[in-house]
């Protein structure tokens, strides 16, 4: 490697952060990106002496990983959360029978609440789920636009189409995700970061003591609980409250350990052991925010997975510790 090829090199490690987050919305999986960028890093390394310099080289490397992310999409289904695949159901129903995890979009560890709105929003999960809707080479130029701010002629040259058609890509895209939004009834714009850590803490207090009055007046109208791996999820306190009372009550007396997953607060629950003995991990469940309520939380069942991803211990003692609301 000559030493223009191992200045550039040099000058990959940087970009992983960011190349993750990217390939994170392009294919709905935190494992899937984290290997997909890895793959980039790899291949920009293997190529670093073909880089010309003719176009920036944060372009060229953005380049490299929306194709590996496009070659990844070429033989795969999209990814969903539940309200993707079917209406509500009541709460007073059990689950039923897990669907298989590669359906489904994870959460992505980490971020920060109290970023800008673009920043947050572009890794919300309702944004991700609703990315999957979109055609992948439509996916790639709306984030690629939208999010990430490149040039039209830039997306153009990725694609290797012209002018036109990357515009015209970009507004179908739009189009598909503005109709989306308008069919499904999407809540507004999230709360500012400071909002959403005072509700966040509310909702765990809450949630601990499993007050269904502060539950309600925490909770949009229309707030939505999703289950993932199961299909079943819910709309309204009245459908949420008969669920947790229901067929989940067994979660009375959790406690919360607060995290942080799509930039939106996010708790790793655990429920009290039936025998006494302390609290097993239960669950990751991620808030989102419309305004001055909380609009969704959804409750990722698979702790044995990501429980460790978010660095959360595999069960509590009886005892309280500092972080968790008693």
């Amino acid at each position: 490697m000559d030493d223009k090829a191992r200045a550039i090199v040099l000058q990959f490690e940087p970009y992983r952060g960011e190349l993750v987050r990217h390939c994170y919305r392009m294919l709905g999986s935190y494992a899937e990106a984290e290997d997909a960028a890895q793959q980039t890093l790899v291949r920009a390394w293997q190529n670093a002496g073909q880089f010309e310099g003719r176009s920036s080289l944060r372009s060229w490397v953005y380049r490299i990983a929306t194709n590996v992310c496009l070659d990844a999409l070429a033989a795969g289904r999209r990814r969903a959360l539940p309200m993707d695949l079917s209406g509500p159901s009541g709460g007073s129903a059990p689950p039923g029978a897990p669907a298989d995890s590669a359906l489904w979009i994870d959460p992505l560890p980490g971020g920060d609440p109290a970023a800008s709105a673009m920043t947050g929003e572009s890794v919300r999960l309702a944004f991700v789920a609703a990315l999957q809707h979109l055609p992948p080479k439509q996916r790639a130029t709306l984030l690629l636009r939208d999010v990430l701010g490149f040039s039209a002629r830039e997306v153009a040259d990725l694609h290797g189409c012209t002018l036109a058609s990357a515009n015209s890509a970009l507004q179908r895209a739009r189009a598909t995700l503005a109709d989306r939004r308008d069919r499904t009834g999407e809540l507004g714009l999230p709360a500012p970061g400071g909002t959403q850590q005072v509700l966040a803490e509310r909702y765990a207090t809450a949630f601990s003591r499993y007050d269904m009055e502060e539950l309600g007046l925490l909770l949009h109208v229309d707030a939505t609980l999703s289950l993932p791996p199961y299909a079943k999820w819910m709309r309204g306190m009245a459908d949420i409250r008969s669920w947790l009372t229901g067929p989940a009550v067994g979660c009375r007396g959790s406690r919360l350990i607060p995290t942080v997953a799509n930039s939106s607060p996010a708790f790793g629950q655990y429920r009290p052991r039936t025998d006494g003995t302390g609290y097993e991990p239960w669950a990751l469940q991620v808030l989102e925010f419309s305004g001055d309520r909380i609009a969704s939380i959804t409750a990722f069942r698979d702790t044995a997975l990501l429980f460790p991803l978010f660095g959360l211990p595999g069960h509590l003692s009886g005892e309280a510790g500092p972080d968790v609301p008693t």
